[in-house]
């Protein structure tokens, strides 16, 4: 009879390299499928392609994702200016919904009977995998051996060296997971609300004292330049803005939030890239954007954050959100400028076409041109209306 078929999503770390191997011993034929959005090297990608065929693997495939992350999530997550708790830039909750899909749409492809992945029964990652697993592909069983198991990493690492395998997953200090949009960073004091993180801790540290400055150019909300230079691939864009960004050691944060299973979580993270866009098209938006536009589009972007992260992206009212968001954006036009300095930035200016600031009517504070005093006496007094029905009713509730 032949073998059935598993599509694992692989990483190359060692919960996804125990599962490849331990599969294969079990006669399943096994299909690694290593999603990436952007956070593997080219070396790293092809290091991982050699050991899954160690492991037993009958297949691997690297599914690039990267352009497509960026059209249906990082795209909106820039025009919501999407920071959970205002802090953290959402990078690995978005990414992972991406590498579900992909994965389960080669499941399909291949015929698969079932899926794994390497989600311990304690994070957030086993309800975006599984979820998207059970959408796409309903038919098709999940396996998840380190959650099922409780498997621990001495017992995967014992593994895996009794089956020639040399495993080099020393317990370290720190655990990384590396993508476009941000590194994230768990373990050792993160554990430990009292304390921060220690600068060997991060994996990009100050290079560049010398203060500089930063222009980017944005076009109805979408990157067009950096510092002059024109990106059609906007991809190319975020990561010249990482490069810039992370010689000043910019992005440092921590961020305390709630999970989808109930718990409480800490990550420390470094993100220079998020930080700059999302800061520079905020304050793009403040000049470009009316009042009512800027109140409604914070409200429903940081329902899609909160989206993303609770493993609800292909809820269908995300595209709605998404559509109303694209509307927006078409006067966020302008060049944004900012001044980076080791460990921080400040937002300059900006220079734009669409720069409502710029009104023949007045300028603040300084000489009004739409209306006359006469006008706005008027205006004053009937905008207190509602108040002074109140507390002529009511005065001794005055303060």
């Amino acid at each position: 009879m032949q073998n059935k078929k598993v599509v694992v999503a692989y990483s190359g770390g060692l919960d996804t390299s125990y599962t490849v191997m331990k599969l294969s011993q079990e006669g399943w034929d096994v299909y690694a499928a290593c999603a990436s959005t952007g956070g593997f090297s080219a070396a790293q990608l092809k290091k991982n392609e050699e050991n899954a065929y160690l492991l037993g693997a009958k297949q691997y495939v690297t599914l690039d994702v990267t352009q497509e992350y960026y059209e249906k999530s990082l795209k909106y997550m820039i025009y919501g200016n999407v920071l959970r708790n205002n802090c953290y830039p959402i990078s690995v909750s978005s990414e992972r919904i991406f590498q579900a899909i992909a994965v389960a749409r080669y499941a399909k492809e291949i015929d698969a009977d079932a899926i794994a992945h390497g989600s311990t029964g304690a994070g957030n990652d086993q309800i975006r995998f599984d979820m998207t697993f059970l959408v796409m592909c309903p038919n098709i069983q999940i396996i998840t051996l380190t959650r099922d198991h409780h498997l621990t990493r001495k017992e995967e690492v014992d593994y895996l060296n009794s089956h020639g395998f040399n495993a080099d997953f020393t317990k370290l200090k720190y655990s990384y997971n590396v993508g476009i949009w941000g590194t994230s960073i768990c373990g050792g004091e993160i554990l430990d609300s009292a304390q921060g993180l220690p600068e060997e801790a991060y994996l990009k540290h100050v290079e560049q004292t010398k203060e500089s400055i930063l222009k980017i150019t944005f076009e109805q909300g979408e990157i067009e330049s950096v510092n002059g230079e024109v990106f059609v691939d906007k991809v190319k864009a975020i990561q010249k803005i990482e490069e810039i960004g992370s010689a000043y050691a910019i992005g440092r944060d921590c961020n305390v939030g709630d999970t989808i299973i109930g718990i409480k979580g800490r990550v420390g993270f470094e993100a220079a890239a998020p930080k700059l866009i999302i800061e520079a098209h905020r304050l793009l938006e403040k000049y470009t954007l009316s009042k009512w536009q800027q109140y409604w589009k914070d409200q429903i972007g940081n329902w899609y954050g909160m989206f993303l992260h609770e493993s609800q992206y292909l809820e269908p009212v995300m595209p709605d959100i998404e559509a109303m968001m694209t509307s927006s954006q078409r006067h966020v036009n302008g060049t944004v400028i900012l001044k980076l300095r080791p460990l921080g930035f400040e937002t300059v200016g900006v220079d734009s076409p669409d720069d409502l600031l710029k009104s023949k009517l007045g300028e603040y504070g300084e000489m009004q041109h739409g209306w006359t005093a006469e006008e706005m006496k008027g205006f004053i007094k009937v905008l207190s209306t509602p108040l002074r029905v109140y507390y002529g009713i009511h005065p001794d509730e005055k303060r």
